[in-house]
């Protein structure tokens, strides 16, 4: 069931969706040649606790997983592309890092991602989140009154393949509120002019995820979690949540 968001919810998602800023930004501060993933899931608890939030990852079992998720980012280093789990790898030289976090906060939730490099970029890897930044740009610009959910995986999707880059087959953006996965699914491959339609008050979260190897498919790891490239290639991962409005999206994870 699509739960259509009043405007004073969409105003409480506002602030659940700053604390997530805040805590993106704080483990991209801490990101560092050395630093643990476990450090920086431990920065990010910091905000979450500081804003008086819980974390929608922490303790979250879906169907497929089998455990429950122990950590309130996601942290995916190179060839991971989502849903890694935060351990003591210590980031090097030349990492690239994806970090997804979610926050609720007054019965509201925000969730959001985030990929940059560590110390010098290799080859390509600005240019994919580049690409992946501009295809969370495409998916957000098509949400609109009047468009439908096929029109975000379409301008996603084209973006993707401009760039020669691959997607998770499956895998996509969902609708959130109250709870972190909402109806409706959001795929990140889709035609235009199918699927739900986006009327005022439906809320969000466009996230592409992106791989430079260009494939659709993908392993998974032992741990029943973690997403990865199957060639080793690189991936990114980008997400805001956004309010579809008369006004045209509001973006709600922005600092």
């Amino acid at each position: 069931m699509v739960e259509i968001k009043t405007d004073t919810a969409l105003d409480a998602m506002r602030e659940a969706g700053r604390v997530v800023a805040n805590a993106l930004a704080a483990v991209r501060e801490a990101s560092a040649v050395g630093v643990s993933l476990r450090e920086l899931d431990e920065a990010a608890r910091a905000v979450l606790t500081g804003a008086g939030a819980s974390s929608p990852f922490l303790g979250y079992r879906p169907s497929f997983a089998p455990v429950a998720f122990p950590a309130v980012i996601c942290a995916s280093v190179n060839d991971a592309v989502v849903h890694g789990i935060p351990d003591d790898y210590r980031l090097r030289d030349g990492d690239l890092v994806s970090i997804d976090c979610g926050a609720q906060l007054d019965g509201w939730t925000g969730d959001a991602a985030i990929s940059f490099t560590v110390g010098t970029p290799r080859p390509g890897d600005l240019e994919l989140i580049a690409a992946t930044q501009q295809a969370l740009e495409a998916g957000i610009a098509a949400a609109v009154v009047g468009h439908r959910i096929g029109d975000i995986s379409h301008a996603i999707s084209t973006v993707a393949r401009e760039h020669g880059c691959g997607m998770p087959t499956g895998f996509g953006g969902h609708g959130i509120g109250r709870q972190m996965h909402e109806d409706p699914h959001v795929p990140n491959h889709g035609r235009p002019g199918r699927g739900y339609p986006l009327r005022h008050g439906l809320a969000l979260a466009i996230e592409p995820m992106l791989m430079a190897g260009g494939r659709n498919d993908y392993d998974t790891d032992a741990d029943g979690w973690t997403l990865r490239t199957t060639d080793g290639s690189r991936a990114a991962h980008i997400e805001h949540t956004v309010a579809v409005t008369e006004d045209g999206p509001r973006i709600l994870t922005l600092p």
